[in-house]
């Protein structure tokens, strides 16, 4: 059978609105219908993909509690941002390693929902100058791996312009080297989100990425 539908166009409908009318008072005024189209579901749907998750890795988290859990809060952090928009106007949630809690720096999986622009993949963001390292250090020794690997997936993220010092810039994988992020991720149509099989499709996204989350947490010696 397949999955029921967590999101319907309704979210999509109150995050477009959300973009045109980014205050808290159009918000406040609007909370409720956040919760009920956009909250709620999404709470849902990470509480139906915790199992499923645990297919992929016992070791990858989904927590649908509202306040400390998966899902992104859609509040923005505005101190250090000329955009003084109070709102996201999408939807996150991080599905992270269970030794990585909450860090968004730390190996995962990621759901993003926003009109238009979906998508959802996985590896590591941003991660801090010892886990880069090491994660270069294991391109280098594993070359035969993240070769094999990279001929599957899409490997992206930001990247130096000169391979880093300290290695070798004619190495095989030297572009790769450059890397400061490791993550693929697919886009999702606002059809395929609130379509009833949109929980496997995530689902089947995350396993398609475990080679890349296998490589990154071996490099940063956690299990898979």
């Amino acid at each position: 059978m397949p999955d029921p539908s967590y999101f319907t166009p309704a979210l999509f409908e109150f995050l477009t609105e959300l973009s045109s009318h980014n205050t808290r008072e159009w918000f406040n005024s609007h909370k409720d219908r956040y919760e009920v189209t956009v909250r709620d579901p999404t709470l849902r749907f990470i509480a139906a993909l915790a199992p499923r998750l645990r297919t992929v890795s016992p070791h990858v988290t989904a927590d649908a509690r509202p306040v400390g859990g998966s899902m992104f809060r859609i509040h923005r952090d505005i101190r250090f941002s000329r955009d003084k928009s109070p709102y996201k106007t999408h939807v996150g949630a991080h599905f992270t390693h269970a030794r990585g809690g909450r860090d968004a720096h730390a190996p995962g999986f990621y759901l993003h929902l926003e009109p238009g622009r979906s998508r959802g993949g996985g590896g590591l963001w941003h991660p801090d100058g010892p886990a880069l390292a090491n994660v270069r250090n294991r391109i280098v020794s594993h070359p035969a791996e993240w070769t094999a690997l990279r001929r599957r997936l899409d490997v992206q993220g930001e990247a130096l312009k000169r391979v880093p010092a300290g290695y070798d810039a004619r190495h095989p994988q030297a572009e790769d080297l450059k890397l400061k992020d490791f993550y693929v991720m697919e886009p999702f149509s606002d059809r395929e989100v609130i379509g009833r099989d949109f929980l496997d499709r995530f689902v089947e996204v995350c396993r398609r990425m475990s080679p890349l989350m296998r490589f990154l947490t071996a490099a940063l010696d956690l299990p898979w």
